[in-house]
C-alpha cells in the first residue's frame, strides 16, 4: 500500500501539509513521485481505453442512425405501394434502431464526460508531479548542505581536535625551548669559521698594505751621504 490509495487522494492532496507532517520528507517525496508516476500511467491507460470505446460507439451510432433512416424510407415506400403490413414491420425495425441509438448516445456522452474529467485530473496530477520533483531536488540539495554543515560542526566541537591542538601547542613550546637552549650555548663562544677566515683575510690585506707603505717611505728618504 502506497502513500495514496486512490487517484483522487493524489489529485486533491496537499503536498506541503504532507511534508510538514513527515519525519523523513525526502523519503516521502520519493514515494509520492513513484506513486504519482504509477498512477499517471494507469490513468492514461484508462483514458486510452475510453477513447477506443468512444470511437467504437461512434461507429455503431453512425450505423444505427443509417439503419433508422433506411427503415423510415422503407416504411414510406411500403405505404405508398399499399403494403401497410410491410410499413408497420419497417416502423418496428426503425423503433428498435432508434432505441439502440438513444442507448448508445447515452453511453457515448457518459464516456465523453468521463474523459473530460480524466483530462482535468491528469493535468492536475502532472502539475503536482512537477511540483514534487522540484521539491525533491530542493530537498536533496538542502539535505546535502545540512549534512555537510552537521559534519563540520561535529568536527569543530570534537574534543579530539581540542586535545590535538593542546598537544600541538605543547610540542611547539618544547621546540621553542630546545632552540632557546641551542642559542644559549652559542653565547660567548668564538666566532664561527667564516668570521675567522674573514679576519685572516683582513690581516693579510693590512700587512700587504703596510709593506707597500714602508717601501714607498723608505725609497723616498735621503741616504746619509746625500744628506752631507
Amino acid at each position: 500500500m502506497g502513500i495514496f490509495t486512490r487517484f483522487s487522494d493524489i489529485v486533491n492532496s496537499n503536498i506541503n501539509a504532507i511534508l510538514d507532517k513527515a519525519e523523513d520528507p525526502e523519503k516521502i517525496v520519493r514515494l509520492m513521485i513513484q506513486e504519482m508516476e504509477d498512477t499517471l500511467v494507469e490513468v492514461r491507460s484508462a483514458a486510452a481505453r475510453s477513447i477506443a470505446d468512444k470511437k467504437d460507439l461512434n461507429r455503431k451510432l453512425s450505423s444505427l442512425e443509417r439503419d433508422e433512416k433506411e427503415w423510415d424510407a422503407k416504411a414510406e415506400l411500403a405505404l405508398r405501394k399499399g403494403r401497410e403490413d410491410l410499413a408497420k414491420a419497417a416502423l418496428v425495425e426503425k423503433t428498435r434502431a432508434s432505441t439502440a441509438v438513444e442507448m448508445i448516445r447515452a453511453d457515448y456522452f457518459a464516456i465523453d464526460e468521463g474523459l473530460s474529467k480524466l483530462n482535468e485530473d491528469i493535468s492536475k496530477l502532472e502539475t503536482k508531479l512537477l511540483d514534487a520533483k522540484t521539491r525533491q531536488k530542493s530537498l536533496l540539495a538542502r539535505h546535502k548542505t545540512a549534512n555537510s554543515r552537521l559534519a563540520a560542526r561535529k568536527k569543530i566541537h570534537d574534543y579530539k581536535i581540542d586535545d590535538a591542538m593542546v598537544r600541538f601547542e605543547q610540542y611547539t613550546r618544547r621546540i621553542d625551548d630546545v632552540e632557546g637552549r641551542i642559542e644559549a650555548y652559542d653565547l660567548g663562544l668564538p666566532k664561527d669559521l667564516n668570521h675567522e677566515f674573514a679576519g685572516l683575510e683582513a690581516e693579510e690585506t693590512v700587512a700587504r698594505e703596510l709593506d707597500e707603505l714602508k717601501k714607498r717611505v723608505f725609497s723616498e728618504a735621503p741616504t746619509a751621504a746625500e744628506a752631507k
